[in-house]
């Protein structure tokens, strides 16, 4: 299960007792800020230890309201996510929505994010699994996770063994999400690496202002859980000025706050392994 991580952390310290973050803004605004978010984050990895996936969609296609920023157009922000993997040796990743965008986004990732609303999508699941890079699936807000081997076995039987798993919650209501951490173990059955989204597991969805809404105040508590839980990695959103992100600043960590978040993690990974 492991050996595709080490290859993908190939330069990085990795330990597969401890966990891996993929962390990032939720859309590239620009340059500068895709720059400043993994300059900040790859040192405070390389200081902590931790091997480290840069993140952020280089288009936002599921927004409520029509006017919602979506990006600054698939090239201009797939080249930009490019320069962060080659200034900074890191990998990336990024969603993808439709099967045709598979080929597109590949050569500039190194892993392809499969949506949760679209992780039953045959067609999008062997696009993304025919580019050979690893393929991190979202668990729909609507699934269990022993109900995910299906998606799993999609992506494999499409000739791809490099699949991932990320938990974020489950609907509850109109405009909630709750956490089973049942779940982790569950999906770790399938034979992937399980990754709990701390970000997005807090929206508050169907707002009728049209913009999403968030608890970021509970980030560090879903994601103390989930190590406890024995997730292999952590997915967290974050920006320097949330309150002015372009997509999901309601449901953010603050740049500010991400390094002694990870090392309070660390002393719980310690203690649990």
């Amino acid at each position: 299960m492991q050996s595709f991580l080490k290859d993908l952390f190939a330069g990085q310290t990795y330990d597969p007792a401890s966990f891996f973050l993929i962390a990032g803004p939720c859309v590239v605004e620009s340059e500068e800020l895709v720059l400043e978010v993994a300059d900040t984050v790859s040192g405070i990895c390389r200081k902590l230890g931790i091997p480290y996936v840069f993140k952020a969609s280089y288009r936002k296609a599921n927004r409520t309201s029509g006017t919602s920023f979506t990006g600054l157009g698939d090239e201009v922000a797939l080249r930009m996510i490019d320069k962060v993997r080659s200034t900074y040796r890191l990998p990336a990743t990024t969603d993808i929505h439709a099967h045709e965008e598979a080929a597109l986004a590949a050569p500039f990732v190194d892993i392809l994010q499969i949506p949760a609303f679209l992780c039953r999508q045959s067609d999008l699941l062997e696009a993304a699994a025919a580019t050979g890079r690893i393929v991190n699936i979202k668990k729909g807000q609507f699934l269990s996770g022993p109900s995910m081997k299906f998606a799993v076995e999609k992506v494999r039987h499409a000739g791809n063994e490099k699949v991932m798993l990320t938990d974020r919650g489950n609907t509850f209501g109109y405009q909630d999400l709750i956490v089973d951490y049942r779940n982790i173990p569950w999906m770790k059955e399938h034979g992937t690496p399980v990754i709990m989204d701390c970000t997005h597991s807090l929206q508050q969805p169907n707002q009728t202002t049209g913009v999403t809404g968030g608890n970021p105040q509970l980030i560090g508590t879903i994601a103390k859980a989930a190590i406890a839980a024995g997730a292999d990695g952590l997915f967290i959103e974050t920006h320097p000025n949330p309150a002015v992100a372009k997509s999901d600043g309601a449901n953010m960590l603050h740049l500010s706050k991400l390094e002694e978040l990870l090392v309070q993690l660390l002393k719980i990974r310690k203690a649990v392994v």
